[in-house]
Formats: C-alpha cells, sequence, structure tokens
C-alpha cells in the first residue's frame, strides 16, 4: 500500500489460460470494472483519493503454481481479491494464516467457510447439492422415481458435491445408481456417459466446471441420454447461451443449482450495474464478471471501513471484514451477507433456474430455500453450511 499516493494493491490469482478460464477470463474482468468505477471517482465506495492496483498473476488452475505465485505478490499486497479454484486455495491457506492475508476464493466449497482467512460469498456446493436432490423429488413426484447420479470433478469441489448429493439421498431414501469422477480438462466423456446410461439414471448431478458440463452435455445427446441434468454454479458459463458454441436442445433438460445472482436478475443494484457495464464496451457480459464484482463489493466496503477506522494493516483489514453483518453488496447480492460470525455462516438459501435460450437469460423453477435434509432449523442450517 503506498499511502502518499493513497493507493492500495490488491492481488489477484486466477485461471486465464487453464481448464477454468471460462470462467477465469470473465472472473478477472469483474475485478477490473471494480477497480476502473472507484478509479474514475466519484463512486463513494472509497473515501475521496483512494485508488485501487490490481496485481494479477494467472496460475493456469495448477496449485503448485498458485502457491508459487501468491509466495511472488503477497509482500506487495493487502490482500487477495480473487483465489480462483477450490484445488488452488486450499494449498495456501497456512501461508495466509500466517502472513495475515484474506483470500476471497473464487470458490464455495465447505472448506473455506472453516478458515477465516478465506470468506466465502453464497451457499456451499454441499447445500446447493442438497437442494438440487429436493428439487428432483419433487419434479419426479416422489423419492421412488428418482434414480440419481453423479458425475463429479475428482478435488474438493466434487467432493462437496458428492457429500451433499449424498446426505440428501439419505434423507429422502433415494438410491443413488452411479458416482462418476472427472478431471479438470479431460477432453473425452464417453465412457462417463455410457455409465450414466447403463446404470438407468434419470437426474444427474454435475459438479464440474463449464469444459466438462458443455462436452458431457453434448456427449449425452448424441448417445440419446436425456436425463434431468442438475448442475451447479460452476458448471455454467453465459457462453453457453450463444448457439454457435453449443446447440440449444443440448440443454432441453439442464436446470442451475444456485444461490447467485444471474445478470439481469431482479435486485435493486441491477440497474446501476448495467449502466456502468454498458460505459465499458470491452467488458464481457457474463454472470462471472458480475459475480465478481459482487464480491468486490464487498471487499470494497471492508476496506472503506478500514480507511476509515484509520487501520489499513492486514489485521484492521480483516477486522472491517468481520465487522460486515449484513450487507447487499450494493444492493447486489441475492442475499444479505454476513461475515460477523466464524466459522462463517454463509448463505443456506439456493434456488433452481431453467436457462432462457431465446432471451439470454432465466426462469426461476423453484425459488430461494434451504435443503429439507437441514430440517428447518437456522442453527442446524448454518452448522451443516459450515461442514
Amino acid at each position: 500500500m503506498d499511502l502518499e499516493k493513497k493507493v492500495v494493491y490488491i492481488g489477484t490469482l486466477n485461471d486465464e489460460s487453464g481448464p477454468g478460464a471460462a470462467i477465469g477470463k470473465p472472473f478477472a474482468a469483474g475485478k477490473r470494472l471494480l477497480v476502473r468505477q472507484v478509479n474514475a471517482g466519484n463512486s463513494g465506495l472509497l473515501p475521496d483519493g483512494w485508488k485501487l492496483e490490481l496485481v494479477e498473476r494467472d496460475h493456469a488452475y495448477n496449485p503448485q503454481n498458485a502457491v508459487q505465485a501468491y509466495s511472488d505478490i503477497q509482500e506487495q499486497i493487502l490482500f487477495l481479491g480473487t483465489s480462483f479454484g477450490t484445488p488452488n486455495t486450499l494449498p495456501l491457506r497456512d501461508k495466509l494464516a500466517a502472513d495475515g492475508v484474506v483470500a476471497f476464493p473464487a470458490s464455495q466449497s465447505s472448506e473455506m467457510a472453516r478458515n477465516q482467512y478465506t470468506p466465502p460469498i453464497g451457499a456451499s456446493y454441499k447445500l446447493e447439492a442438497m437442494r438440487a436432490m429436493d428439487f428432483a423429488v419433487e419434479h419426479a413426484g416422489g423419492a421412488d422415481k428418482v434414480k440419481a447420479a453423479i458425475v463429479s470433478q475428482g478435488d474438493d469441489y466434487g467432493k462437496d458435491g458428492v457429500d451433499g448429493w449424498s446426505e440428501a439421498a439419505k434423507f429422502h431414501g433415494v438410491t443413488i445408481v452411479a458416482r462418476e469422477t472427472v478431471a479438470p480438462g479431460q477432453k473425452d466423456f464417453a465412457a462417463v456417459v455410457t455409465a450414466l446410461k447403463q446404470s438407468g439414471a434419470n437426474y444427474v448431478l454435475l459438479t464440474v466446471l463449464p469444459s466438462a458440463s458443455g462436452p458431457i452435455l453434448g456427449t449425452a445427446a448424441q448417445l440419446k441420454f436425456m436425463p434431468t441434468w442438475l448442475g451447479q454454479t460452476a458448471t455454467w458459463v453465459d457462453r453457453f447461451f450463444d448457439p454457435k458454441v453449443i446447440p440449444p436442445p443440448v440443454f432441453t433438460n439442464y436446470y442451475w443449482v444456485t444461490g447467485l445472482t444471474y445478470w439481469g436478475d431482479d435486485v435493486p443494484g441491477m440497474k446501476d450495474f448495467l449502466s456502468l457495464h454498458a460505459q465499458h464496451a470491452d467488458v464481457p457480459k457474463d454472470f462471472y464478471t458480475l459475480s465478481s464484482y459482487i464480491q468486490g463489493r464487498v471487499q470494497v466496503e471492508a476496506l472503506k471501513n478500514a480507511l476509515e477506522s484509520k487501520d489499513v494493516t492486514r489485521a484492521g483489514y480483516l477486522k472491517a471484514l468481520k465487522a460486515i453483518s449484513r450487507t447487499s453488496a450494493g444492493g447486489m447480492a441475492a442475499e444479505p451477507v454476513d461475515l460477523s460470525k466464524f466459522p462463517y455462516e454463509t448463505s443456506v438459501s439456493v434456488r433452481i433456474l431453467k436457462p432462457d435460450l431465446a432471451n439470454g437469460s432465466w426462469s426461476v423453477v423453484s425459488g430461494f430455500a434451504p435443503p429439507k435434509a437441514l430440517g428447518g432449523s437456522p442453527a442446524k442450517a448454518a452448522d451443516v453450511g459450515n461442514k
């Protein structure tokens, strides 16, 4: 940080060239858009005269690269505005604690909530998976009509999906007939889809990246396997709205399971965001641009508090962050964000959306609700959300 010039340096560890780049590139754009807004002046997001500068690194979705990149920049930065991906953030935890650096994860892994230096925003992948099972049972007309399967990434992101799907299946009395695992960057999914088809699965949860979800759906269409697909937040990228990327019929049975705000969503701050975006033609119109921007608004709110408290140390920043008990991120968050409790009590409500491909948007088929396996108890919901 440069006190004399009033500049705060924010690090980002992103994937702009690896298997998560379809998400990583627009996610990077979201933070850059926020920095432009602040540095243009008169945004009210920081005290007058203060500016932001990003110190960016591309780890290409490689955990070893992430560790090295963090080591390269940690002395320059106040906090990490983006730490992209579950497997790339988990190895940083001891270093973050030793350095007192907060890293905001581009991940909804349950693991993030258990470390004070990796504050999550939004419901965990585990809770998404549990809510997906609720929808499957409702959509099928009973647990006895559901033959459940899951395709998961072979890491902590995937584990969150498996744990939530399995826990909710047990609660509902649903049989899981197939569990398939894929690797980031995997290209061929014929064996995976064939195994799903042979299992007789009719509801399949996808806990993978867009680089896998698109090919899986395409392969399934070719093999005439058309179950109901339930994709977790990270399975989707807005490029899928483009019929030149993937033919629309591939998404006929696809539903999106997320607790986050989508582009054009009915939230109070959306009009101002769209107006801001319209001033920057080079910024991609993408859900992840939006999600990164919303996450950044929470980060900057904490920074403003730290500056006004005249404690812009790393410890002062963490203290200011933990003082946020209820923020809408400028009217952009689907649900209020509370970072005052630890382990962090992330949101527990998730909804089910269907892509409106003709209009490049979404229709809500099942509104925000906590998973039924939580038993309706807020205390129990928070406990499970942080496990």
